[in-house]
């Protein structure tokens, strides 16, 4: 009965997963390839790209540290009533699915809309140079660049992430409990 229930709470968040990844690659593409169309300017399109491999790489790092951590710090500090520690500790209780969710989701979503976007920066560049090949040279070198710097981005952070995992989800927790302040009224109205 254990194991049924437990296989039942997988496929639901298989399904859930899924279903958040379609929402999110959705409106995250839509939100870049808008943004790009309304921007002219190559310096900052290429703002957006590496903020969009950025996030992808600090995505990775959070997924690799979570699995990585140990929850006996966590629970230390959270007994000490240390900042960022309780959201640390549920981070940790909650591994398998905020790696998967930070891995897989925010990883591949950030990976496919930086592709996106390499292409419509080669679209722009290839506009501006006279040669026929341009599209050809200018498309490989782009992407190249894009694939190297996610891939060395995300083997830096994962050496760092394995290292120091405590710290990352320390860091990540007290971010959490930060942005959860401004909506700490209506945690305190549903418990009335």
């Amino acid at each position: 009965m254990g194991s049924y229930k437990k296989n039942r709470r997988r496929v639901r968040w298989v399904i859930v997963i899924t279903m958040w990844t379609f929402v999110l690659a959705t409106i995250l593409g839509f939100i870049a390839h808008y943004s790009l169309l309304e921007i002219h300017s190559l310096i900052i399109s290429f703002m957006i790209l590496l903020s969009v491999i950025a996030l992808g790489i600090f995505s990775d790092i959070i997924g690799t540290a979570v699995a990585a951590a140990d929850i006996a710090p966590f629970n230390a500090k959270a007994a000490r009533k240390v900042r960022g520690a309780r959201r640390g500790v549920y981070l940790v209780q909650h591994a398998e699915k905020v790696a998967n969710f930070c891995n897989d989701v925010v990883g591949d979503i950030s990976g496919i809309i930086s592709g996106m976007l390499a292409a419509i920066i080669v679209l722009r560049l290839v506009s501006l140079v006279p040669y026929p090949s341009a599209e050809f040279y200018v498309g490989i070198l782009l992407t190249a660049l894009v694939a190297a710097v996610t891939v060395g981005g995300k083997a830096w952070g994962k050496a760092i992430a394995i290292r120091q995992s405590t710290e990352v989800i320390m860091m990540v927790g007290l971010l959490i409990t930060q942005l959860e302040k401004p909506f700490s009224w209506l945690r305190n109205k549903s418990n009335i």
